[in-house]
């Protein structure tokens, strides 16, 4: 199976013949708004089709943060405009009422005199929150909420979750050998930091084309110390997260490649003397003998990151699983063995997929 085939698939792509013609438009919609997934935050990443006589004449997804959104991209994308006054626009979220970089799209839509609008989800957003129904409605546009409503919540789950929940969306990753373990003992390792793979190359191409879809990636501070992650793209091309780093006592020193300035690193530490850090990355004060899954999703909230893969280590990853502050988990297990060293975290969800990845198997988890 190619990489691009492992993207989240809508349980109603399954049956097409078993959707009404709105749920497929609609499911066109979820289709190309993927096309912004790593770019738009923290925008969501809408899509937008436009139909007259059962027939596309127009799609748009948003653009990358700053650009337009995928209503203005579907409506520009229309070769005769004058048709618009007879079209419906399919579009996953409600259309935004409010001024930002952009003017609102509701505006738009009614000054085009587009008459109905079939919307996935109202907008959580408090600057929106319905208003940008209201001002469709107002207008005499004919607005249908609720299409393909389980799709598009599980779309915009990053952004759904941080608007709600006042929290990023949480990926645990990790993997694991056939026996069970997350890394080897000490014994089993070169002098030379580096990471100890127990997944094939297709699997590690898969991590890096998931890093380019989340905004921030979170390690801890004996990850750093035993493997000098570099937590950037190699295998995939995009935007590389924001790395966050848990050092409490700042072990880490700046030759490790997380101070090599290439992205944006936040560290995360209990030492609040500033002559002790570095120029080349951002610090965070926490407090390490309170809840830190906690503190860290204030955090990132704090800092808008709607997303974030927490790569490791086994300890890190586990106090969030004991708080039960995680929204999916992906998990590699491969063939080879340790018989020793440092345990996998234990974990229970219910299981979305397993796909085999040549000589990898890959389960993701949901709480």
């Amino acid at each position: 199976m190619s990489i691009n085939n492992l993207d989240s698939r809508n349980t109603a792509s399954a049956n097409l013949d078993s959707l009404s013609t709105d749920e497929k438009y609609m499911l066109r919609c979820i289709q190309i708004a993927k096309n912004g997934l790593g770019t738009t935050a923290p925008n969501p990443m809408v899509g937008a089709v436009i139909v007259y006589k059962d027939h596309i004449i127009g799609e748009g997804f948003t653009s990358a943060f700053g650009g337009s959104h995928a209503e203005v991209n579907a409506i520009n994308s229309v070769n005769d405009v004058s048709l618009l006054k007879f079209a419906t626009l399919y579009v996953t979220l409600e259309p935004c009422s409010h001024f930002g970089k952009t003017p609102p799209c509701a505006d738009l839509i009614v000054k085009m005199g587009i008459p109905k609008v079939v919307i996935g989800l109202k907008d959580p957003h408090e600057k929106v929150a319905g208003n940008g129904i209201k001002r469709l409605e107002q207008s005499g546009c004919h607005v249908q909420v609720g299409i393909l409503k389980h799709e598009c919540e599980e779309h915009h789950k990053r952004f759904l979750t941080f608007y709600t929940k006042k929290r990023p969306y949480i990926i645990l990753k990790w993997a694991e050998t056939a026996d069970g373990f997350i890394a080897p003992e000490p014994t089993l390792r070169g002098e030379k930091k580096n990471p100890y793979w127990i997944t094939n190359n297709r699997s590690r191409q898969l991590v890096h084309k998931w890093r380019s879809e989340e905004p921030s990636i979170l390690v801890g501070t004996n990850t750093v110390l035993a493997d000098n992650p570099q937590l950037n793209l190699r295998d995939w091309y995009g935007k590389p997260p924001t790395r966050i780093i848990l050092d409490r006592d700042l072990l880490i020193s700046t030759d490790f490649h997380i101070y090599n300035g290439k992205q944006k690193t936040i560290i995360c530490t209990e030492i609040t003397d500033p002559s002790k850090y570095a120029n080349e990355v951002t610090y965070k004060v926490l407090n390490f003998k309170s809840s830190l899954p906690q503190q860290l999703s204030t955090l990132l909230y704090d800092e808008l990151i709607q997303s974030v893969i927490i790569e490791g280590g086994a300890q890190t990853l586990q106090s969030f699983i004991d708080c039960n502050l995680w929204d999916e988990a992906r998990i590699f297990k491969g063939t080879n063995t340790f018989y020793k060293g440092i345990k996998a975290p234990e974990i229970t969800g219910d299981i979305q997929k397993q796909i085999q990845i040549a000589t990898d198997q890959l389960t993701i988890l949901k709480p």
